[in-house]
């Protein structure tokens, strides 16, 4: 089992200097690795489609309309499913996560593959972000937190670049479509996936 993750949204609270009110993690999750695959290379053959160059990176936020729902007609045939928890964040009460972006993170992170019951031993795909401490302490607490030793939820995890990584910037897609709908700017992108009954499950966390 390969899963990808990415977000939307940021997991700032400063929200009167501009963080997001929402906060996404999507999961893309492939039972088949050869469908991984098939997958990343219709990506890739997409941008030559568009006529776009090969290193282009495809990102919910910088990508215009076109490119959006090109991306998500072409990959929504695939084999894949979309586990994602959503995050109104005035609905988190605890002071230390809302004034550390990090704990924040890796806690909503834990939340979704606690709640992913679905998800074992897998080999976990992050797009790679800041500096290495941080991302060790990641793995360190999910390990020990989804008691991985025991359930095996996880039999791997690795950062990778998503300048060069498809299916990560499939999660970011993902991710952004999601976003989208809940902070109701553009409903269509979420619906065409749920159309494509992509969708295993969307939380809301309470």
């Amino acid at each position: 089992m390969l899963v990808f993750i990415d977000d939307s949204g940021d997991p700032g609270f400063r929200i009167e200097k501009g963080s997001s009110k929402v906060f996404v993690i999507a999961m893309i999750i492939f039972k088949d690795e050869l469908e991984a695959e098939k997958t990343s290379v219709s990506i890739k053959e997409l941008r030559r489609k568009l006529k776009i160059s090969d290193y282009f990176e495809f990102k919910f936020n910088k990508a215009n309309k076109k490119f959006r729902n090109a991306f998500i007609e072409d990959v929504r045939k695939f084999g894949f499913t979309i586990r994602a928890i959503v995050v109104k964040k005035d609905a988190i009460r605890s002071l230390r996560l809302r004034s550390y972006k990090e704990d924040f993170y890796n806690y909503i992170i834990m939340q979704v593959l606690k709640q992913s019951s679905s998800v074992k031993n897998s080999k976990l795909r992050f797009d790679k972000r800041g500096e290495k401490t941080l991302r060790n302490s990641l793995r360190v607490y999910l390990s020990r937190e989804l008691d991985n030793k025991n359930k095996k939820v996880f039999r791997n995890l690795k950062f990778v670049d998503s300048k060069q990584n498809t299916l990560i910037q499939l999660a970011d897609m993902v991710a952004g479509s999601i976003y989208s709908f809940y902070t109701e700017k553009d409903k269509i992108y979420l619906e065409k996936f749920k159309n494509s009954k992509r969708i295993e499950d969307i939380w809301e966390f309470k």
